[in-house]
């Protein structure tokens, strides 16, 4: 990143106060390493501008919470009485997050959750 090749450590440290809780410090991980790979993918460095990192990117517990919040009509079934609710979350998961894809950038975190571009 701008600011000659920018370590994670002084990423974090970048984002103020008013932003130091947007991500959680995996997401951090994840959308420091996919801009560096970005970065790495077309030879261009990406400008380390948090406010603007912060406006275009967020963060989601899951794709399915994502999901939500942009398409409710959209949303996977939560499948017939007796169906396994581990098995119906994994697969509405799987679901949003294929659906989020198709429309936008999903990075996932380590752990669990994804960060999506806006859309």
């Amino acid at each position: 990143m701008k600011e000659s090749n920018i370590s994670f450590s002084r990423f974090c440290d970048s984002f103020s106060d008013t932003y130091k809780d947007k991500y959680s410090y995996a997401g951090k991980r994840a959308l420091f390493d996919y801009l560096e790979e970005i970065e790495e993918s077309t030879g261009e460095e990406v400008e380390l501008d948090i406010v603007a990192i912060c406006c275009e990117y967020s963060e989601y517990d899951s794709a399915y919470e994502a999901m939500q919040e942009y398409q409710s009509e959209d949303m996977p079934n939560e499948g017939e009485e007796g169906d396994d609710l581990t098995e119906i979350q994994e697969k509405n998961e799987a679901e949003a997050k294929r659906w989020l894809e198709d429309r936008t950038q999903v990075i996932e975190v380590e752990g669990g959750g994804v960060i999506i571009a806006q859309f």
